[in-house]
This record gives C-alpha cells, structure tokens and sequence, in this order.
C-alpha cells in the first residue's frame, strides 16, 4: 500500500488569482479536487498527506469533504520550500512507500498512479522527453557554456513513487550537505539509490501561470471562456 504526499501548498503569485491556485475553479471544480479524486480511486493508495499554505487549512479541509473524498487525509502546514514540505510531510505517511504528486497538475487520472505503481522498481518517476533543444548557460555572463545531448535528457514529471526508507535517506543527506532540490527524483538518484523513468505524456502540464489555467480549461474538455470560474 501507498501513502500519497499529495503537494499543495503553493500560494500561486505567478497565478495573481487572489487565493492559492490550487482553490482556482477550472470547469467549476477547485484545482486541487482533480488530483484528490484521482487518488481516491485508486486501491493501493490509502492514505493522503495534503499540506495547505499558511492560513488556508479550513478552506482546503472544506473542499476535501465538499467532494467526499473517502481515503484518509492527513493534514500537514506547507514548509518554506517545496524541498521542505516533502520532508515534513514524510513524518506523517504511515506507509513503507510513498507517491508524491501536486495538486497544480489537474490532468493526472487513476491511470497515471495505476500505471506508475505497476512499474518495476520501488524508485520510479514519470518522464517527458524533451521535444526542443537546450543549453548550459551562464547567467552572469549571458553567454552559452556548451552542449547538452537531448536523447539523454528529460523533463520530470510528476506523480514519482518512492520506497520511504530511500526518500528519508535522501533528504537526510540533503540536510547534511546544505541542499534544497526542486523535486525528489534527483534528490533521490544523487543520494545514491536507483531511480527508473517511464514515459509520461505532453497533457501533463503544470499549472504555473494564467496561461497556464486556460490550456488544463481545454485540456480539461471546458471552453477558454470557462476558466477563472468562481
């Protein structure tokens, strides 16, 4: 059985939406509830660790029974950095694996989490490839460094799944040398331990931005004029 860490505890500025994006209705439904009844599908997964940002716990506690989610949820404060709120969030899954997801890729289903917890190994993310080409760079500079080969790179993509013990190790690790990462599939490969990929799909877009919200509206099967509903 799994514990999700389901992320949720961005405030969204990019968004200027006036509240956390995740509460942001695309097709009458706050961002978040995608994600959640998702999850609630799914069998393996029976636990849910939802963290909320600073002051909206009533209002994320309100949508999770609004929308009768069954699985259990374990209610978590967002730490200062996405780094920060997997770890605090790893004390409370009772688990011995997790999966870790956030609540702005509204586009996930039942069959993502089905398709990545069947994947051989305990230590698996989902992975895009990289469909334009990129390059090390020196900001300071602004000048180009050299060469990335693309066939080796991918973009990462979530929901991961992970053995406990691995993650806890890497963040340990982390800690220990003064790192923040922004997601845990690095985390986990520099810490040492195997991290396998499977391929992910272009519709799993992260809603970061305005534009953003309009494409998971379409995606979604809703019409442009449809997003931002309250």
């Amino acid at each position: 059985m799994y514990s999700l860490l389901l992320l949720n505890g961005g405030i969204g500025a990019r968004v200027a939406a006036g509240r956390p994006k995740q509460l942001i209705k695309v097709r009458g439904l706050p961002i978040l509830v995608y994600s959640l009844i998702a999850a609630d599908a799914v069998a393996e997964i029976d636990q849910i660790v939802l963290n909320y940002p600073d002051g909206w716990r009533d209002a994320v506690e309100q949508v999770v029974a609004d929308y009768a989610i069954r699985t259990p949820v374990t209610y978590v404060p967002a730490g200062d950095t996405r780094h920060d709120s997997v770890a605090n969030m790893l004390s409370s899954a009772t688990n011995d694996d997790v999966v870790i997801h956030e609540s702005a890729r509204p586009l996930v289903s039942a069959a993502d989490f089905m398709t990545l917890l069947a994947a051989p190994g305990r230590n698996v993310s989902l992975m895009l490839e990289i469909p334009f080409t990129v390059a090390p760079v020196d900001p300071a500079t602004r000048t180009v460094t050299g060469y990335l080969e693309r066939s080796t790179l991918r973009n990462v993509q979530l929901p991961q799944k992970f053995a406990k013990a691995d993650l806890e190790d890497a963040h340990r690790r982390a800690a220990a040398d003064g790192l923040t990462f922004t997601e845990d599939a690095t985390l986990v490969a520099t810490s040492g331990h195997e991290v396998r990929f499977i391929d992910g799909s272009d519709r799993n877009i992260k809603v970061t931005t305005p534009t953003d919200v309009l494409l998971a509206t379409f995606l979604l099967g809703g019409r442009p004029e449809e997003a931002w509903n309250a």
